[in-house]
């Protein structure tokens, strides 16, 4: 019987676990791409550049289907590490569960809705002399509002009563940024979290809750 290494056992589960989550890794995977991009670009066109994908007021006035799918593929700030320890922690359960199809209805959803309710906010904030008139071409892309979607649906991953815990950790750290100054960001991220929260019907029939008292039993066992 030919053994296989630990090295070779370790490599193989995490070629499976990523051949679970396509999604989530050819996303990853083309964020590692933009994100080296937006690394050789100068600062001056690197501002340009990112607000010509920007789901701000003025792109989406002129271009909307464009820049809420383009906005979705860079990343703000240009660091794409965290983002993958994110995107495996999150999405990937998510899509594993959920199936592919599922995960992505919930990530458009607080994607779009959140970006397109957090900017007409911003726009009614200029209107009424609250924001200057400059904040139309504020940069807002990243793929922060699928992830807070994400968060919210994996709620019902959980089984009670650790679901609560879960869900009130998850809604402190979205809606503390609102007790103090928030921005328009803010607010949409406590929105896509709610649009996650309201994605519970694609959760039907998903197989059992996950229970980690379950889990903990059978890795002392």
């Amino acid at each position: 019987m030919t053994r296989v290494s630990p090295l070779r056992r370790g490599l193989g589960a995490v070629a499976g676990w990523v051949r679970s989550a396509p999604g989530t890794y050819v996303w990853l995977a083309v964020l590692f791409v933009t994100t080296v991009a937006v690394h050789h670009m100068s600062p001056g066109f690197e501002q340009h550049f990112l607000r010509r994908r920007s789901t701000n007021i003025h792109e989406l006035s002129r271009t909307p289907l464009r820049v809420l799918v383009t906005s979705a593929m860079w990343i703000d700030g240009g660091h794409w590490l965290p983002y993958a320890f994110l995107y495996t922690v999150f999405h990937a359960p998510a899509e594993r569960w959920l199936g592919t199809a599922r995960w992505l209805v919930v990530c458009a959803a607080a994607h779009v809705l959140a970006s397109l309710v957090s900017e007409g906010l911003l726009l009614k904030a200029i209107r009424d002399g609250i924001a200057p008139h400059s904040a139309v071409d504020t940069l807002d892309i990243g793929v922060s509002y699928a992830l807070a979607g994400v968060v919210g649906v994996l709620t019902y991953r959980i089984a009670a009563p650790w679901r609560y815990a879960y869900l009130a950790v998850a809604t402190a750290v979205f809606a503390l940024p609102l007790t103090e100054t928030p921005t328009f960001t803010d607010i949409g991220h406590f929105l896509a979290l709610l649009i996650g929260l309201a994605c519970y019907p694609l959760t039907r029939g998903r197989g059992k809750a996950w229970n980690p008292k379950e889990t903990l039993t059978a890795l002392k066992g």
